[in-house]
């Protein structure tokens, strides 16, 4: 199963399309927060199914901030990290991670894209996916789910509006 991931879209749909379009031919979309009803609008563009967590920009929305899903096998947490104050570091989201029983733990909310493991826990941030940075680049993750879990990260030219 291959599964996109993105984060902070903020309402730019045009890039985060753009992004999850370069992402090829893809089973599932996660999106970690931020701008929680671009998900659906996202999976209605590109013919996906979606899962969504809100995030810190997403004030007054009542869906859930966190969602485990079981594929093949493999415990996936998606959260936005915010309520982990993930910009300080992640150990109190790596004991969260912990307590429930997760493979991999998905993230967004730094805006930085990035990949690691901690204590047999891989952890991925697929970066923004609607705000480029400095060089113009938008990121986003791909989970590649099997009899193994790969992460790897996708950058993207952030054209679009």
């Amino acid at each position: 199963m291959r599964i996109g991931v993105v984060s902070d879209t903020h309402g730019n749909l045009a890039r985060a399309g753009k992004l999850i379009r370069e992402m090829g031919e893809l089973d599932l979309l996660l999106h970690a927060g931020d701008y929680y009803r671009d998900a659906a609008a996202l999976a209605g563009m590109l013919n996906l199914p979606v899962r969504a967590v809100v995030g810190n920009c997403d004030l007054g929305a009542r869906e859930p901030a966190e969602e485990c899903i079981e594929v093949a096998g493999w415990r996936l947490f998606l959260c936005h990290g915010h309520r982990y104050r993930v910009k300080l570091g992640y150990l109190p989201l790596f004991y969260r991670a912990q307590e429930i029983g997760a493979d991999l733990v998905v993230l967004g909310h730094t805006h930085r894209a990035e990949e690691f493991t901690r204590g047999g826990i891989r952890f991925l941030n697929p970066g923004t996916a609607g705000i480029p940075d400095r060089e113009g680049l938008v990121t986003g993750g791909i989970i590649e789910v099997g009899p193994g879990l790969t992460t790897s990260i996708i950058v993207s030219r952030g054209t679009g509006s």
